[in-house]
């Protein structure tokens, strides 16, 4: 017994339509935590930088990660890939600077 009936309920049926970003702005479907993490990357690399502190190079290289880890195919990738090449830079010269292990901020050495 074959049964030509459809279960599907034609009133139902909801098309997707993609959302138009551009339209948009910063509203609902915008995500800023890739563009946070990237600025605080690299403020924190700077400080790494210039006050040769050792845990802010590490913090910034653990908020580039995250940054890039968060990024969409549509965001820039020179500007994320700049950011990670920068707080790799600072971590590395932190420690060709002062090779000693790193002391935690809260500590006094």
């Amino acid at each position: 017994m074959t049964s030509n009936v459809d279960p599907r309920r034609a009133d139902k049926i909801n098309r997707y339509k993609p959302v138009d970003s551009a339209n948009q702005g910063a509203g609902v479907g915008d995500d800023l935590m890739p563009d946070y993490m990237n600025i605080l990357g690299m403020i924190f690399s700077m400080c790494g930088l210039m006050m040769k502190l050792k845990w802010c190079a590490w913090l910034a290289l653990y908020c580039s990660c995250i940054s890039f880890a968060n990024s969409r195919v549509s965001d820039d990738a020179k500007q994320v890939l700049s950011s990670f090449m920068l707080s790799v830079s600072a971590v590395v010269m932190s420690y060709l600077q002062n090779p000693a292990p790193m002391t935690p901020p809260w500590q006094t050495a």
